[in-house]
């Protein structure tokens, strides 16, 4: 019995030894494994078959919530509503389309298929017009035209193209950096458009969105070493982005403010989307004790050269854009293909568009029309009351 006892007696001597050395037991990684420094740019941590020493939760990243990007919806969606309003079609037009909303009708298809307002009304409105920008200084309207859409069917596929890809770069890189780089490449985008096309009118958020776009293809590059599946992500967005661009050589589609915008985006997530490395961010989030291989610089080489040169590029294109386009000029006169870039002559449409363009002069109650493409001049009486009808008259005088 005395021996029995002894021995349960150090049976639970040794366990309780064993766990106490099992208490005592600290579990530090010293070189991790291969895969570790690869994450995601949604800054999940990689999936090891290994503990991590100091957290089993670790996220190199901070993960935003996103309010800027459906809050540039909801401004889209009402600033439409307004442009409707202020159209008013059952008092500027004999047929509308669903007269019964009143004030926001839509004005008929032959005038817009897009079931939106008059081209009048989105010229008031804030529209890209380069010869009002030019002639009354009203470089405003690069900016304005981004939140201005031609119809429902135009907002309706901005603002899905929008939320799909905004709010996922909104939590990555925060509202700060996204909304930068969404007005941005939104400007950047109007400015080649400007320099282009010199006569009639262009809106849309379309430049913006390729900004995105052109902003995510520079992130992978400029993170390169952080993604797992690099060049299959790189191919999949170039694919995305030839297609999107390919759209755009059908005609009354804008790719000047397409190809702009992509370009403005591209340079500018090489400025704003840069990550750290990896290792650093590791270093930085180590607790007290534990061992990493020490980073002098927080980010690589080449992500610092892309950096500078990226931003020069901008400053000095944006610079020269501007001067020339304040100018006058027309870069149609020193680039003969370029307006292949916007639109592909084929048998089944014509890329030759008219110059609707008219100068006025008022002599008292008259209103006296000149079409700046063929000469021809009519005269509008001031007195009828009716802004929509000096946009037709120049429109038949330019016919």
């Amino acid at each position: 019995m005395i021996k029995e006892e002894k021995k349960k007696k150090g049976e639970i001597f040794m366990e309780r030894d064993q766990s106490a050395a099992a208490s005592n037991l600290e579990i530090k990684v010293v070189r991790p494994r291969r895969n570790d420094n690869v994450v995601h740019p949604a800054g999940q941590a990689p999936r090891t078959t290994g503990r991590r020493s100091y957290s089993s939760n670790y996220n190199p990243f901070k993960r935003w919530v996103s309010w800027l990007v459906p809050s540039f919806v909801v401004a889209n969606i009402v600033v439409f509503v307004v442009t409707m309003f202020v159209n008013d079609c059952p008092k500027n037009s004999a047929s509308c389309i669903a007269r019964f909303l009143g004030r926001l009708s839509f004005q008929p298809l032959k005038e817009n298929p897009l079931l939106g307002p008059s081209s009048a009304t989105l010229e008031k409105m804030g529209a890209l017009d380069v010869q009002r920008m030019v002639h009354k200084h009203q470089a405003w309207r690069m900016i304005s035209c981004m939140w201005l859409h031609a119809g429902v069917f135009h907002l309706l596929a901005n603002m899905l193209s929008l939320v799909f890809i905004g709010i996922r770069l909104e939590q990555e890189f925060g509202f700060v950096r996204i909304g930068l780089l969404y007005v941005l490449s939104g400007f950047g985008g109007s400015l080649l458009s400007s320099l282009f096309i010199q006569y009639g009118i262009s809106v849309g958020a379309s430049g913006a969105l390729f900004g995105l776009l052109g902003s995510m293809l520079s992130e992978i590059i400029a993170n390169w070493t952080m993604y797992e599946n690099k060049l299959a992500a790189l191919l999949t967005l170039i694919v995305i982005v030839i297609v999107n661009l390919a759209v755009g050589i059908l005609p009354h589609v804008d790719n000047f403010a397409h190809i702009g915008g992509f370009l403005s985006g591209f340079l500018l997530g090489f400025v704003f989307l840069i990550r750290p490395q990896f290792k650093w961010l590791t270093q930085r989030n180590a607790p007290p004790g534990h061992v990493s291989t020490p980073v002098k610089s927080k980010h690589k080489t080449y992500q610092y050269v892309l950096w500078v040169l990226a931003l020069i590029i901008l400053i000095v294109g944006f610079t020269i854009g501007m001067v020339t386009l304040l100018r006058g000029v027309n870069m149609n006169d020193y680039c003969s293909w370029c307006h292949y870039l916007s639109c592909v002559p084929t048998s089944k449409w014509s890329c030759k568009s008219q110059q609707i363009y008219c100068l006025s002069s008022q002599l008292g109650n008259q209103l006296n029309l000149t079409c700046v493409s063929n000469g021809r001049n009519g005269t509008y009486s001031l007195l009828d009351g009716n802004p929509t009808r000096a946009q037709q008259l120049c429109a038949e005088l330019c016919s």
